[in-house]
C-alpha cells in the first residue's frame, strides 16, 4: 500500500500516541477473509459420509467413483442415488476431503446419495479416454460404450451402496450432459429420471463447429488445457489454462496467422484431439460417429432436457436432444427447459441479466425449483412436479411460458426480405432481375440497387465481441451490436418501428443469394433487437444518476455463421464460381423472442466473426486448416435482393391472443 506524505506523517503520529497496545495489535496477523460458503461446507461434512470405490465394468476396466450417503440413511430411511459421470474429475480425492458443493443447497438439504464417477480413461479411472466416444448399437459380450458403462455403474450402485432405495437419477451439464444422454440409452431398470443439461449431441455441431466453420477461440482454449495427455492414473485436478501472454484474444489469434500454425507454434504434438480436428475438416465418418442423436432410443426414464438461449458452447445440443428423444421414444415424459442463460448459468447464477440484456428477475430460481421437484417425483415418490412439455423463456417480453410443444403450435411461417436502402419487410422484392449474361445486365442491376456489396478482408476480420477475454466471451450473445453495424463490411437491414409486438418462435432459416469475387466465403447472419432512440419511461433522474441509457441499443438475439463451401454438402465442399450468383441456405438455431412495438427487427450480414470463428481465406483450398498465408485474399461480396434473387430470413411468427 502506498501512502501520500501527509498520510504517512499522520500514521506515525498516531502510532506514537497509541503506544504499546497499538504495536501489539499491529503485530497480530490479520484474520483471513471469512469463507462465504463455510456454513454450507460444514453442513455437507456433518450430514454426509463419503466413500470412494472402483467399480468394475463388463470388460474388467475399473472406474473410480465417489459417493456421499446421508448420515441418517437407514433401512427405514432409504435415499435414491443421483449420479454424475464426468471427464472433469470427481475430486477432491481422499476419504477425508469433501467438495464445496454436491449439487445446489436445496438438493443437499432434501437428501440424496450423490455419486460422481471419473469416466473411462480420466483421472483415477482405468481404460482409454475417447472424446465423445461413439455409441455402439447391438453390443455383445465385452463391447463397451458410455451407455454400457452407465448401465454397469448403476447396477453396482443399487446393489452395493448402503441404504439406497433402488432408484437412480442421472444428470450433468455440458460434457457430463452428454454422458447423461448416452447413459439413458437402453436404460437400466433402476434409472428413473435423467436430466441432460447443455448436452453435446453431435460434436461436429456442438462446441467444435458452426455449419462447418471452426469455433477457433473456444476449441483452442479448451483443448489447450483439457486435451493434454494423461500418461498414468492421476489425482492432480489442477486446471492449467493456456497462457496467451495477452488479454487481447483478437490480436492473439490474428498474430497466430492460419490455423495451420497452431500445431507447430503452440500445441507441438501434445494435443491429440486437435490433430483429429485438423485431419477431419468435413463432416466425414469420424464426426458422424460422434452424433448421438440417432441412438437416443429405448429410453424408459423420465427426461428433463435443459439449455440456455445464450449458450455459446451448446445450444444445438439441448434443442436437438429434446427433439430426438421426443420422436424416438413415444410415450415417455420428455420436457424441454430453455432459459435466458449462458452455458450452465442456471446452476451458477441468479439469471437476472446477461451482458447487455436485463430480464428483470432471478430466472434461475424457476429451473432450480422445477428440477428438484422433478427428481423428487421420480426418485422419491413425491407429488406430481407439474412439469410442462416445454418451459421456455420468452426474451424481449422477459417472461416464462408453459407450452404443450416445442416449437409451439400455431406459428405462421413467413419471410423477412432484404430490400434496397437497408430496408427489411415482409413483402418480396419487386425489382425485376435482368439477365446475368452480359455486363450491361450487371450495370442495370447496379443502377436498380438490386444488391449490396462490401469488401471482406481477412487481415481485418469483423470481431464477434468487444470483450478482450482470452478464453471466450460468455456475454457476446446479448451484446450491443453497434460496434459491428458501423463497420463498412457489415450490412444492416431493419424494419420500420413495429406497430405491434412481433414474436418469433422456433428455428430461423437464412436464404441468401450471394456472389463473390473469391472462390470461398463465410456468411454470418445476426438477428438483432433495436431499442427505440428514446426509451419509454426514461427519466431525468435516471440520466443524472449515471444509469446507462439503452436508447437505440442493438441487442443480439441470435447469430449464426455458415461456411459457404458446405452449401450443398457438409461432407463434400465445393468452391464458388467467382461473380456467379449462388443460393446459400442454412438453418439458424431456435429463438423465442418478442420484438416489442416501437422496436425494430434488424438483420446484420457479414463474412467474418473473429476469433469466435476462424478466418476463411476466401480462396478455395481442400482444407482451410492447411491454408497458407498467400491463400488469404480480400474479396468483394454481394448480397442480392431482386424478384428472382430474393434474399430473406425465414421466420416462424407466433400470433398474439388477439390475432
Amino acid at each position: 500500500m502506498t501512502f501520500h506524505r501527509r498520510g504517512l506523517v499522520a500514521a506515525l503520529a498516531l502510532f506514537t500516541l497509541a503506544g504499546p497496545a497499538l504495536a501489539q495489535a499491529q503485530a497480530t496477523p490479520p484474520k483471513p477473509p471469512a469463507d462465504p460458503d463455510a456454513e454450507r461446507v460444514a453442513y455437507i461434512r456433518s450430514h454426509y459420509t463419503k466413500y470412494e470405490v472402483r467399480i468394475p465394468m463388463r470388460d474388467g476396466v475399473k472406474l473410480f467413483t465417489a459417493f456421499y450417503v446421508p448420515n441418517d440413511a437407514s433401512p427405514q430411511k432409504r435415499y435414491p442415488v443421483l449420479l454424475t459421470r464426468t471427464p472433469y474429475s470427481v475430486g477432491p480425492y481422499g476419504a477425508s476431503r469433501y467438495p464445496r458443493a454436491l449439487a445446489n443447497q436445496a438438493f443437499e438439504k432434501d437428501g440424496f446419495i450423490f455419486a460422481f464417477q471419473d469416466v473411462r480413461g480420466r483421472y483415477l479411472s482405468e481404460g482409454e479416454f475417447v472424446n465423445v466416444r461413439p455409441h455402439r448399437d447391438g453390443k455383445r459380450g465385452k463391447d463397451v460404450d458410455e451407455s454400457s458403462d452407465t448401465y454397469d455403474t448403476i447396477d453396482w450402485l443399487v446393489k452395493r451402496v448402503p441404504n439406497n432405495n433402488g432408484k437412480v437419477g442421472l444428470w450433468g451439464i455440458s460434457y457430463p450432459g452428454f454422458y447423461s444422454s448416452a447413459g439413458a440409452i437402453d436404460s437400466h431398470p433402476a434409472l428413473k429420471a435423467v436430466s441432460p443439461q447443455a448436452p453435446i449431441a453431435d460434436w461436429f455441431w456442438d462446441d467444435m463447429h458452426r455449419h462447418g466453420a471452426l469455433n477457433l477461440q473456444l476449441t483452442f482454449s479448451f483443448f489447450a488445457a483439457f486435451g493434454r495427455p494423461r500418461p498414468t492414473l492421476t489425482d492432480d485436478t489442477e486446471w492449467k489454462p493456456y497462457d496467451f501472454g495477452t488479454p487481447d484474444a483478437y490480436q492473439f489469434f490474428l498474430d497466430l496467422g492460419p490455423v495451420a500454425n497452431v500445431e507447430p507454434q503452440h500445441f507441438k504434438g501434445d494435443v491429440a484431439f486437435w490433430k483429429d480436428i485438423v485431419a477431419h475438416p468435413n463432416y466425414d465418418a469420424f464426426w458422424q460417429a460422434r452424433n448421438l442423436l440417432p441412438h437416443l432410443r429405448n429410453i424408459k426414464a423420465a427426461v428433463l432436457v435443459v439449455g440456455g438461449w445464450y449458450d455459446t458452447e451448446d445450444l444445438y445440443g439441448p434443442l436437438r436432444t429434446y427433439a430426438a428423444i421426443e420422436k424416438q421414444n413415444p410415450g415417455i415424459t420428455n420436457t424441454l427447459v430453455m432459459g435466458p442463460w449462458p452455458h450452465g448459468g442456471w446452476m451458477r447464477g441468479e439469471g437476472t441479466s446477461l451482458g447487455d440484456a436485463e430480464f428483470g428477475f432471478p430466472t434461475s430460481t424457476t429451473y432450480q425449483d422445477l428440477v428438484l421437484a422433478f427428481f423428487q417425483q421420480h426418485l422419491k415418490g413425491g407429488p406430481d412436479a407439474a412439469v410442462p412439455e416445454a418451459l421456455v423463456f420468452e426474451g424481449g417480453a422477459n417472461r416464462w411460458r408453459k407450452l404443450d410443444a416445442w416449437p409451439p403450435r400455431g406459428t405462421k411461417q413467413t419471410r423477412l426480405y432484404f430490400q434496397p436502402q437497408g430496408a427489411l419487410t415482409f413483402q418480396a422484392p419487386t425489382v425485376a432481375q435482368a439477365s446475368q449474361a452480359s455486363q450491361a445486365s450487371q450495370a442495370s442491376q447496379a443502377s436498380q440497387a438490386s444488391f449490396d456489396e462490401y469488401v471482406s478482408d481477412p487481415a481485418r476480420p469483423v470481431p464477434y465481441t468487444q470483450d478482450l477475454s482470452p478464453g471466450w466471451s460468455k456475454t457476446y450473445m446479448t451484446e450491443d451490436q453497434r460496434f459491428a453495424s458501423r463497420r463498412p463490411d457489415v450490412l444492416t437491414y431493419q424494419t420500420a418501428p413495429l406497430t405491434q409486438d412481433l414474436t418469433l418462435a422456433g428455428p430461423l432459416e437464412a436464404e441468401l443469394w450471394v456472389s463473390t469475387t473469391g472462390s470461398d466465403a463465410d456468411w454470418v447472419v445476426k438477428v438483432v433487437d433495436v431499442n427505440p432512440g428514446k426509451l419509454p419511461g426514461w427519466t431525468k433522474e435516471q440520466e443524472h444518476s449515471g444509469e446507462r441509457n439503452r436508447g437505440a441499443q442493438q441487442t443480439l438475439v441470435r447469430g449464426e455463421p455458415f461456411r459457404g463451401r458446405f452449401r450443398d454438402s457438409y461432407s463434400q465442399p465445393k468452391p464458388f464460381t467467382p461473380n456467379e450468383v449462388t443460393k446459400v441456405k442454412f438453418v439458424i438455431n431456435d429463438v423465442f423472442h418478442t420484438f416489442q412495438r416501437g422496436h425494430r427487427l434488424m438483420v446484420q450480414v457479414q463474412s467474418s466473426w473473429f476469433p469466435f470463428i476462424d478466418r476463411n481465406p476466401q480462396t478455395f483450398v481442400p482444407s482451410i486448416y492447411e491454408a497458407k498465408p498467400a491463400d488469404f485474399v480480400r474479396a468483394m461480396h454481394r448480397l442480392h435482393h431482386t424478384a428472382a434473387w430474393p434474399s430473406a430470413l425465414k421466420v416462424n411468427v407466433l400470433p398474439g391472443l388477439d390475432e
